[in-house]
């Protein structure tokens, strides 16, 4: 897991740690020393640290004037245990939303197990971002059916088009632009 970089080619784009109005603006890193870790495996040192023992995440980007970002997750989700909801709403998400924002992508392919509890945190943002939406792109099946078994998948947006989006090869507007009409095509 420690080779495992956040996806960096957008960092002309958008750099959460030069972003004032970030969570994490002014965030060193450090280059020489793996200093996170999910268990017994290190994670690359460019993930950020948000409050949550298993799971790390990477705010690639975020555009104020449409109400938008994009979240990488890598490790475990795990609510059960650690109530990784309610860290993740209370130190980024709430932030966000004081921000403005009320879309969220989020990128899953690196999240490797899910485990439940109750969904009264999903509920909470999903109702705090109003005319928004909270997207899940690339979530491994076995997470997506922990989430769908929990009723999780009524507050964020999963399905065939989202589970195997090529995302990798747009840039974060014109990423934007393609969920956003598939959450319009959706609601209509």
């Amino acid at each position: 897991m420690h080779e495992i970089e956040p996806y960096y080619n957008w960092r002309d784009d958008y750099i959460a740690s030069e972003d004032e109005r970030s969570p994490f603006f002014g965030t060193i890193y450090n280059e020489f020393e793996f200093d996170k870790q999910v268990y017994n495996y290190l994670l690359h040192p460019q993930w950020d640290f948000f409050g949550s023992q298993t799971l790390y995440l990477k705010v690639l980007y975020v555009d104020y004037d449409l109400s938008y970002t994009i979240i990488e997750l890598i490790g475990e989700w795990n609510d059960a245990i650690y109530n990784d909801i309610m860290i993740l709403k209370r130190e980024l998400i709430d932030l966000m939303i004081g921000e403005g924002i009320t879309k969220f992508i989020l990128i899953g392919e690196n999240v490797l197990n899910f485990h439940a509890s109750d969904d009264s945190y999903y509920e909470e943002w999903f109702n705090d971002i109003e005319d928004g939406w909270i997207v899940g792109l690339n979530f491994r099946e076995h997470v997506i059916k922990e989430f769908a078994d929990n009723h999780i998948d009524y507050y964020i947006n999963f399905g065939e088009y989202l589970n195997y989006f090529p995302w990798r090869t747009l840039k974060p507007k014109q990423l934007f632009h393609h969920i956003e009409e598939h959450m319009q095509r959706r609601l209509t």
